[in-house]
């Protein structure tokens, strides 16, 4: 397809697609002459890719090429090719080390992930900054005084294992593991907001049941 079709199908400017070519954030298209060339429905895939990390997401452009650049790295096992390209995008404050609550909340953490047995998780600890972005989670909760015993967190957990179970089956229907990732890294920009919604929404209704309007 030409330039102008792209951006007739994606909904973005041919000004935009552009600018996003000349920050390599899309692969050049396919010369068919010295001012010409032609697009394909990946550079469509990934169009909708880019503009879900820069809209839905909020990311900069810096932000969206490193997240794109582990996507792209084929010397990566697809474990680590996700794992990088997630840990990319932006995650939660880092947690407090004056802080007296960061020390109970490591602990808590590191309980949580043995009785979990997620022992991915426990060999990374702190390197990751989602276990970072959880310790300061959990601080925040035993600061204030809210629950977050390894017995209700684990409860939590367990939910979310199978959301990723979900996602995951999901990312495997697509044909290639660029592409796997790709749809792993947008699910975590475009459908976390939708459980955060899913969830309020389930608390609305639980509390109705509960208790009437």
């Amino acid at each position: 397809m030409q330039l102008s079709e792209l951006s007739e199908k994606s909904g973005v400017k041919p000004a935009t697609i552009k600018y996003y070519l000349r920050e390599g954030l899309l692969r050049p298209g396919h010369r068919v002459s010295a001012t010409q060339a032609e697009y394909d429905g990946n550079h469509l895939r990934r169009l909708r890719l880019v503009r879900a990390l820069i809209q839905v997401g909020r990311l900069p452009v810096a932000t969206v090429r490193e997240v794109l650049s582990h996507v792209e790295d084929e010397s990566l096992g697809r474990t680590i090719r996700l794992g990088a390209a997630l840990w990319a995008l932006p995650h939660g404050p880092e947690p407090d080390e004056e802080a007296p609550e960061t020390a109970a909340a490591r602990e808590v953490v590191e309980r949580l992930l043995e009785r979990l047995d997620w022992a991915t998780a426990q060999e990374i600890g702190s390197l990751s900054p989602t276990h970072r972005s959880l310790v300061s989670s959990v601080a925040t909760l035993i600061r204030l005084g809210y629950p977050c015993d390894v017995e209700y967190l684990a409860e939590q957990a367990r939910l979310m294992h199978q959301v990723a179970v979900q996602n995951l089956d999901m990312m495997e229907t697509y044909p290639t593991e660029e592409e796997q990732v790709e749809a792993a890294v947008a699910s975590a920009v475009l459908y976390e907001p939708l459980l955060m919604s899913l969830h309020r929404m389930a608390q609305e209704e639980e509390s109705v049941r509960r208790y009437g309007l």
